[in-house]
């Protein structure tokens, strides 16, 4: 499969855990560390089972590991913050901004790691980070558009860590398999998960949780999608410039807005989801969806 349909496939199943994460946060535990806590008990049982299938090659150097580990850490921290505020704001909000992080790896690519990139995928990447970014706009009562400028800010500091991440990413994966370094990222997602989240009054909340029974089995499902989706988009950032990868990876806010809409008229009680869309804002997000797919339809081009 080329680079550019795992990136696909990496978007969409990603989304697909936005949505199932923001019902989960916001609908059914009763605090973000009882979140924490359970994906972080789900994840160790995936990293266990992953570091017994593929051990790292004998030679690898400590350097190599511990940029993976690094690259780990700068992820995990990029996803707590866009889950603390998938807590405070829409969904169809949060991710769009944080999935803005393609135009902060092509600057970075370049000098870092010597990727030479067209004018037209130039402009594709900043097409399709303007697409995501217009997706996130929100109409007020009055009909004007706003944005939150304070959530904003610290969701484009999430966007700088999975920048970084991806760069580092792609540099270990010169060395390293895409599944040696599936493992030791989520050895620190769920590290740093438990870390946060063991605390006496997590442990008294479990007790909380909405319809547990349902509520765990979506939260593996959740994870489960999670793994595959980063399985998907560490293979192809190990075969694709990381620069186009991550912009196509970058499109997840248009599968997350999608499901969101249809889930708003088939299940409105599954999302916190207002749309409030009049005509003016949906023309908006179809011309942002367009400017999406084709900003990748050039990276496919070229």
């Amino acid at each position: 499969m080329s680079w550019i349909n795992l990136a696909l496939l990496s978007a969409a199943t990603l989304g697909a855990v936005n949505i199932i994460d923001s019902h989960l946060i916001s609908k059914r535990m009763p605090s973000l560390r009882v979140f924490l806590l359970l994906s972080g008990i789900i994840i160790l049982v995936f990293t266990l089972i992953l570091f017994r299938l593929f051990p790292i090659p004998q030679g690898t150097s400590v350097r190599i590991v511990s940029l993976a580990v690094a690259s780990g850490i700068l992820r995990t921290a990029a996803v707590i913050i866009m889950l603390y505020n998938l807590k405070r704001e829409e969904v169809s909000r949060v991710v769009p901004i944080v999935y803005a992080y393609p135009i902060f790896v092509a600057i970075m690519a370049v000098p870092l790691l010597g990727e030479s990139l067209h004018y037209l995928e130039w402009l594709a990447i900043i097409i399709v980070v303007a697409g995501a970014v217009m997706v996130s706009a929100r109409q007020t009562p009055s009909g004007t558009t706003m944005w939150k400028v304070k959530p904003m800010l610290l969701l484009f500091g999430s966007s700088l860590l999975f920048a970084l991440a991806d760069i580092t990413s792609k540099y270990v994966l010169n060395y390293i398999s895409a599944w040696n370094l599936l493992w030791l990222s989520m050895s620190c997602v769920s590290g740093i998960f438990l870390l946060i989240s063991i605390h006496p009054l997590t442990f008294k909340q479990l007790g909380n949780i909405k319809q547990r029974k349902s509520a765990i089995g979506l939260l593996i499902l959740d994870e489960t999608l999670a793994l595959i989706g980063m399985t998907l988009s560490l293979s192809a950032i190990e075969k694709g410039p990381v620069s186009l990868v991550s912009t196509i990876i970058g499109s997840r806010p248009v599968f997350v807005v999608i499901a969101a809409l249809i889930l708003s008229r088939v299940a409105p009680s599954f999302l916190e989801w207002h749309p409030g869309i009049g005509k003016g804002m949906l023309a908006l997000r179809f011309i942002a969806t367009a400017m999406i797919a084709g900003g990748i339809a050039i990276i496919h081009l070229t």
